[in-house]
């Protein structure tokens, strides 16, 4: 890694911040700097380098998706899941009701859409969603090697209080059986997760977790090779939200990103890199930090393709 060529493309990038904007349909989102841009990468022979404003908290969103996607592939065989979810990438939003109802026999198209999410979090291990959430959480901090990770309380009150459309498709999937507890509070579990609060380095952790096929750095392993390799195949064609295509092609990693403005991606077998730039554009991704990981994957030779 060339230090000083990166801190180059992060001047680089810097001016895309000003071209997105942040998030607004959860409202505390919105008190966002969209001037933000941080960048850690954490390499596989130890190594860590970070840029920029990578100790800036945020909450994770939808990046969480991937720890409850990890928990549910440890709680259940893969039948069962897919059972509840298929894996199909879709063109349509990442909160649309339409595909949930119109296409692939009720189960939601994917486990990094909403409902797909919900569902997910549904088959975590645990008798009432307070479990589940504590699951997911304590899977995520030993992930991430920082034991501190917690919601951020008034980004979790901002989500349940303007919550509609995901009550609108765990009631769907309710009324379809793909959801076999109760749903409000299985929701504020959901929302609780998604609220989070992280930096550049906590994710890019995950990132590096999934490029070490399930190892911590102290060589622990919390998964297997083959629930990790499906994850990264997920996130290759469904993480980027209706962008994941033209992110593949742009940038060829796979990659979770989350309207909070991170993206975690993976590199597989070198590095995980952790970016933050709460200007969003108009997939929700994190308009500079998509363009950044463009020259990076450029700079490095990162595309899988």
């Amino acid at each position: 890694m060339d230090k000083s060529h990166v801190e180059e493309l992060m001047r680089k990038n810097a001016r895309h911040t000003a071209q997105g904007a942040v998030a607004s349909y959860i409202p505390e989102l919105k008190k966002q700097d969209p001037s933000l841009l941080g960048l850690c990468m954490m390499a596989v022979d130890g190594r860590t380098l970070s840029f920029g404003d990578d100790r800036s908290r945020f909450t994770a969103q939808s990046i969480v998706k991937v720890p409850v996607l990890l928990a549910a592939l440890l709680d259940n065989s893969l039948e069962r899941l897919f059972q509840k979810i298929n894996l199909s990438p879709t063109a349509d939003g990442f909160n649309s009701i339409v595909s949930l109802e119109t296409k692939s026999d009720k189960k939601p198209l994917n486990p990094f859409i909403n409902s797909g999410a919900i569902a997910a979090l549904s088959m975590v291990a645990g008798e009432q969603p307070e479990e589940k959430f504590r699951r997911v959480l304590e899977l995520f901090r030993r992930i991430a090697q920082n034991p501190h990770i917690e919601v951020n309380e008034a980004v979790y009150r901002s989500e349940k209080a303007t919550g509609d459309r995901n009550r609108a498709l765990a009631y769907y999937m309710k009324s379809t059986g793909i959801l076999e507890c109760a749903v409000e509070p299985l929701l504020d579990a959901y929302f609780r997760l998604c609220s989070l609060e992280v930096d550049c380095h906590d994710i890019a952790s995950l990132g590096y977790f999934l490029a070490r096929n399930g190892l911590t750095p102290q060589d622990e392993r919390l998964a297997d090779r083959g629930a990790c390799r499906l994850i990264k195949a997920v996130m290759a064609t469904c993480g980027m939200y209706d962008g994941s295509g033209e992110f593949a092609a742009m940038v060829g990693i796979p990659a979770k990103s989350g309207v909070g403005g991170g993206i975690m991606g993976v590199v597989p077998g070198r590095c995980g890199v952790g970016v933050l730039g709460p200007a969003l554009d108009e997939h929700g991704n994190s308009l500079a930090g998509v363009m950044l990981l463009h020259d990076l994957s450029e700079l490095f030779d990162w595309s899988i393709y």
